[in-house]
């Protein structure tokens, strides 16, 4: 086995269903890095937390450990909490060669893995409606990071005009804006005759099941018009191949990450106070504490609240330290 070892870091969520799609992933992912020690470890909502996997990882002798984040995009979580992860066990353990590669982002094999997934969602059609007069809306997770939110319409952009569709939106399943059913319900004054939803998700959990949840509820609004749910990006072959390469990237190389547009390098309009804010984890509440089968470690005191999932609705009102140019509070989500 060689020295050089992976840890794949995932977010964590309180769905079970999640879990296993992100561990299925990871096992898939270890085949394409025969001769490492692969191990995960997540943020929030389940365990291992990221420390527990990094010190497994020494303990069976690692010497050097490429973290990789399992994220689609640069937010809150892979610009502040994971590198804040990374670089503490780094700290206290200085013998260990430690690099962190970047997230999956935008690239043209992901676009590829959206396309086929989408083009699945189409074989579920009962009717013969012809993509110039479908309109594609491609859901992201939502954050308040607005580089990260700018993705998604990139995202969109390439799989409107590279699939021939007669439109698309966007939409966010949290934080930011627009939501699903506002989206949706907007969208319909287009007069399109199909309407296909897509969540640019990896795996499966609160979200993608409430975005499925708000399609149904609009479709049943209106019979006229078909509405398809297309699968998430999931394990598609594609996606093991952009997280082998990520690794591959952070052995050979300097990651590149955009830093451009990044709220915490440079001032962004409306989010003026985050350029400079400290590099810190802001999870630690939710560290650990187990899927909706484990609650171990939860608050159960009357007024705690733990609407927290995978989706970040942070009604905590704990202070991120992250604030726009007005001085409200906006919580990080990736």
């Amino acid at each position: 086995m060689s020295e050089t070892a992976v840890m794949v870091c995932g977010h964590g969520s309180r769905d079970d269903g999640a879990i296993r799609e992100f561990e299925k992933l990871v096992a898939a992912l270890k085949t394409r890095l025969a001769g490492h020690d692969v191990e995960t470890g997540y943020l929030e909502f389940a365990r291992p937390i990221i420390r527990d996997g990094l010190d497994a990882l020494k303990r069976r002798g690692a010497r050097r450990i490429v973290a990789v984040p399992g994220m689609l995009f640069a937010a809150a979580h892979v610009k502040n909490d994971l590198p804040w992860e990374i670089n503490s066990f780094a700290a206290a353990n200085p013998e260990i060669e430690v690099r962190f590669g970047r997230e999956l982002s935008i690239e043209p094999k992901l676009l590829r893995a959206a396309a086929d997934r989408i083009a699945e969602g189409e074989q579920s059609a009962t009717r013969c409606v012809p993509r110039d007069q479908t309109l594609l809306l491609v859901v992201g997770r939502g954050t308040n990071d607005p580089d990260a939110n700018s993705n998604i319409a990139k995202v969109s952009r390439f799989l409107w005009e590279g699939m021939g569709f007669g439109w698309a939106e966007i939409a966010y399943s949290g934080v930011a804006h627009p939501r699903v059913e506002p989206a949706l319900r907007r969208a319909l004054g287009l007069g399109f005759k199909r309407v296909i939803v897509f969540p640019y998700f990896l795996f499966t959990g609160v979200l993608v099941k409430r975005i499925y949840a708000e399609t149904d509820r609009v479709a049943a609004d209106h019979p006229e018009i078909e509405f398809l749910k297309a699968p998430y990006l999931n394990d598609h072959p594609l996606v093991l191949e952009c997280f082998a390469a990520r690794v591959t990237e952070a052995l050979e190389g300097a990651p590149a990450m955009n830093c451009q547009l990044c709220k915490y390098r440079t001032q962004i309009v409306g989010y003026e106070a985050a350029a400079g804010a400290p590099q810190e984890a802001h999870h630690h509440h939710v560290r650990g504490i187990g899927t909706e089968g484990d609650d171990h470690g939860l608050d159960h005191r009357p007024g705690h609240h733990h609407d927290h999932d995978d989706h970040h609705h942070h009604d905590h009102h704990h202070d991120h330290h992250h604030r726009g140019h007005n001085g409200r509070h906006r919580p990080d989500s990736d």
